[in-house]
C-alpha cells in the first residue's frame, strides 16, 4: 500500500466532511442482469455464486476510490484488492472464506471451490478483521431484497472497507436479475463510484460471450 495524497485529491471537501461521520457509511441496492452469466455458467460447468465474486472484485479493482483505506487517520491506497466471502457451512451456520484474484473466471473458479471444500473440511468460523485491502462480501441466496443494512461493531469507520451483498436470482420479462448491495465510506467514494461499479460489472456480464 501507499500513502494517498489527499490534498491533492478532487475530493477532499468530500473526505474532510464524512469523515468525522458518527456512521459515514451509505448503502445503495440495485439489480444486475444476470442471463448471460447464469447462461455461461451452464455452459462451462462454472459455479454461478463464485463467478458473480468474480465478477465483483474484478471491476472493483478497476475503481481506484473502491481499493482506498484509512489507516492511523490516514489514507492509503492498495494496487489492488482480494475479497472474502461468507460461506453457508451445511448445518446452516456460515464461515468466511478469502479467495486471491485470478486472472480468469475459469482459474477464480477452480480456485474458489478448493478454497470451499478446504474450509468445510475443517468448518472454521475465522473472520480475517485485521486485513485491509480487503472487501466483505455476503450472499443471501434465499431473498430478492430491495434492501439491506449489515451489523457493525461501530469501530468500521475507522478503515472504511466495503462491503457487498448479493441476493436471489429472479426472473422478470424472461431475463435474470440477482439484487446486489454496495456499502461504503463516503469520505472515501460516492455514489458516482457505486454507480459505475454497477456500470462495469453489468458490462463485463453482456460481453461474456466474447470471451
Amino acid at each position: 500500500m501507499e500513502k494517498f495524497d489527499i490534498e491533492n485529491w478532487i475530493r477532499k471537501p468530500q473526505f474532510d466532511f464524512f469523515k468525522t461521520y458518527e456512521d459515514p457509511f451509505f448503502n445503495i441496492t440495485s439489480t444486475i442482469e444476470v442471463t448471460n452469466l447464469y447462461n455461461y455458467c451452464k455452459k462451462h460447468n462454472l459455479s454461478f455464486s463464485l463467478a458473480c465474486i468474480y465478477v465483483a472484485i474484478k471491476c472493483i479493482n478497476e475503481i481506484q476510490e473502491f481499493k482506498l483505506r484509512i489507516f492511523n487517520d490516514e489514507i492509503y491506497l492498495f494496487n489492488t484488492v482480494e475479497i472474502g466471502s461468507t460461506i453457508l457451512n451445511d448445518d446452516n451456520t456460515f464461515s468466511f472464506c478469502y479467495f486471491k484474484n485470478k486472472s480468469s473466471i475459469f482459474e477464480f473458479n477452480t480456485q474458489g471451490k478448493e478454497v470451499i471444500e478446504n474450509h468445510k473440511k475443517g468448518n472454521v468460523f475465522e473472520p480475517k478483521e485485521d486485513l485491509l485491502a480487503i472487501i466483505h462480501c455476503s450472499t443471501i441466496p434465499w431473498i430478492s431484497f430491495t434492501g439491506i443494512k449489515n451489523a457493525r461493531k461501530g469501530d468500521e469507520a475507522k478503515h472504511g472497507i466495503p462491503k457487498i451483498i448479493f441476493g436471489k436470482v429472479f426472473e422478470e420479462n424472461n431475463i435474470k436479475k440477482i439484487p446486489f448491495s454496495v456499502e461504503a465510506h463516503h469520505a472515501l467514494l460516492d455514489g458516482f463510484h457505486v454507480a459505475l461499479l454497477f456500470k462495469k460489472m453489468q458490462n463485463f456480464i453482456n460481453k461474456l460471450s466474447e470471451i
